[in-house]
């Protein structure tokens, strides 16, 4: 999917939390897609496109990033976000989806299954906040840059230079150079198109969000939903020990995949690796 047919494929949901921006292709059982931070949901258009046979696959804009419109008081920390998801499905009219996310977009997951566990079929987990084994030392200073004001103008100049911009995120992609030019076009456009939404991107960024990973774990350990954690193990932001927390402490967890040389963001990169582990989990489940 290139970003054109992206854009025009947006539509927006109205929800108590704001109107929230999404792209869906495919037909079938519903399969949620939760991008992670500072992207959108245009992270996952391979996926959207490699299993629109077999599913009705939804990819939103949490609330704070991409096209999403919301407030300048709104809340965006975790446990909203979830709510924001409740509400979206709510009125798309879906009583249950797969949910599928990546970093925040994970993290955020976690939080949902805890709350709303019966509005999952199945969890999909990859590199992600985990209970209180965030934020690394590398994370931490992420976090401290969207802190300070001038981030924008870093974000400015990634916007005016891709080059800029895979340099930035040459940690968090195996390949920064298989990244189209007008996807970084696309995360960074809308968050710096007003004053407004980019202190919502800056208020995103926030460390309240580790108290609200802690809270839900008596409810993880209880999940019954079926849930795999694919693993790029090559990533310096989220630690592999967390991996060994979700295996013991979400009591759903069926598998767990490590993905060589895979990055945060490998997801994106690799989405036909994606689509084959989601197919092959559904398929399991029937």
């Amino acid at each position: 999917m290139k970003a054109a047919e992206f854009h025009q494929a947006r539509k927006f949901a109205e929800t108590a939390s704001g109107r929230i921006a999404y792209v869906e292709s495919g037909t079938g059982p519903a399969a949620l897609f939760v991008h992670g931070f500072p992207l959108n949901g245009f992270a996952w258009r391979g996926a959207l496109e490699d299993l629109a046979a077999t599913r009705r696959c939804i990819a939103l804009d949490l609330m704070g990033l991409g096209y999403t419109e919301v407030g300048v008081e709104q809340n965006l920390e975790f446990d909203q976000q979830a709510a924001m998801i409740a509400g979206f499905l709510d009125r798309l009219g879906l009583s249950q989806v797969d949910l599928i996310g990546n970093d925040t977009g994970a993290g955020i997951s976690q939080v949902f299954a805890a709350r709303y566990p019966s509005r999952l079929r199945s969890l999909t987990l990859t590199n992600c906040e985990v209970h209180d084994l965030w934020p690394n030392a590398m994370l931490k200073s992420v976090l401290d840059q969207f802190a300070d004001p001038s981030i924008i103008a870093t974000l400015n100049a990634m916007l005016q230079s891709p080059a800029v911009a895979r340099q930035a995120f040459s940690s968090v992609y195996e390949d920064p150079e298989h990244i189209p030019d007008e996807a970084f076009k696309t995360y960074f456009e809308p968050v710096l198109s007003s004053d407004q939404r980019s202190r919502n991107l800056r208020r995103f960024a926030s460390l309240g969000n580790v108290q609200v990973m802690v809270s839900v774990a008596p409810q993880l350990r209880e999940l019954a939903v079926p849930t795999q954690v694919v693993w790029g193990d090559a990533d310096t932001v989220f630690d592999v020990k967390s991996v060994d927390w979700l295996k013991n402490n979400v009591g759903g967890v069926r598998r767990v995949i490590m993905v060589p040389r895979g990055k945060l963001f490998f997801p994106e990169e690799h989405p036909k690796l994606m689509s084959v582990l989601l197919r092959e989990f559904w398929r399991s489940l029937s």
